[in-house]
């Protein structure tokens, strides 16, 4: 051949891959997209879903929520992944709809982890009813409240809660939560109004009896953190995010990625204790009603 076809030639060879950078983004753009829809549409009928994790992450200059599902046998699944806010009530409504039309049982009792937001607490509520548990993020609810507060009482703020949260006793831990709440009272009453909020559900690990290594895990959306850890590494050299699709897109790339990675959690053996917390939390939940 003549050097001024031996690129088409690669390009055949490459079964038309490309070798300059625009063929190898259009093509990495096609298969990404596929890749994501794939993710987007898994059945989840088959999965013994025990845990949902739901939380808003900033992808760069975006916001996506992740969806991440712990099964009973303890192994991590990802759910799903959309742009958007879980301030948005919409959004959030739409992808629990999306979750329960791939398969998704909602007269199954499960034990839902959120980021903190109104919007997608509501939306369990009214598709979950009493079959849904939820466990506010613990270090969402810091992190709200020392945006209250001078930086040189975040550390008596973390002490104080940590002392709280990690009582075994759920009536104690309730009560050492309060005084945590009057104190801040007298520093900032919008920070007691924000701890007020939401503050019982910052126990339902405690509450629902867990083991120690599984209270740990399931106070946080930490898991989904993990998740994305590798989004610095797989997407360093991107240097121009042109819109949220493209966010979209690599986000889910890096799920996908991450998930070939995961291991059981940690305490999974114990799990079978959380199936009969579960149905003691929602029982205890209907005799309130």
């Amino acid at each position: 051949m003549s050097c001024r076809d031996y690129e088409r030639v690669l390009e055949d060879i490459c079964d038309g891959y490309g070798i300059d950078k625009s063929s190898v983004s259009r093509h990495w753009k096609a298969a990404s997209t596929r890749q994501l829809q794939q993710m987007l549409q898994r059945l989840l009928e088959d999965l013994d879903l025990a845990v949902l994790l739901l939380d808003g992450k900033r992808f760069y200059k975006f916001t996506l929520i992740v969806a991440l599902g712990v099964d009973f046998a303890g192994r991590k699944h990802v759910l799903g992944l959309w742009a958007g806010d879980t301030e948005n009530a919409e959004v959030c409504g739409q992808l629990l709809d999306e979750l329960i039309e791939r398969g998704l049982a909602v007269d199954k009792n499960y034990l839902f982890i959120l980021d903190g937001s109104k919007a997608l607490k509501k939306a369990v509520k009214k598709r979950f009813g009493r079959h849904g548990l939820i466990q506010r993020c613990r270090l969402h609810k810091e992190r709200n409240l020392q945006s209250h507060l001078p930086k040189h009482y975040h550390r008596l703020l973390r002490m104080k809660l940590q002392t709280a949260w990690n009582m075994t006793d759920y009536a104690e831990a309730l009560a050492e939560l309060r005084k945590v709440h009057d104190w801040l009272a007298t520093i900032n009453i919008a920070a007691a109004h924000s701890l007020e909020e939401g503050l019982e559900e910052t126990l339902t690990v405690n509450k629902l009896k867990l083991s120690p290594v599984l209270r740990k895990l399931f106070c946080t959306t930490n898991m989904i953190e993990s998740s994305l850890s590798l989004a610095d590494d797989l997407c360093r050299n991107v240097k121009h995010w042109r819109d949220a699709n493209m966010a979209w897109r690599w986000c889910g790339s890096v799920l996908l990625e991450a998930e070939k990675r995961f291991h059981r959690i940690r305490g999974y053996r114990e799990l079978p204790l959380l199936i009969q917390a579960l149905e003691k939390g929602v029982d205890e939940k209907q005799k309130v009603a």
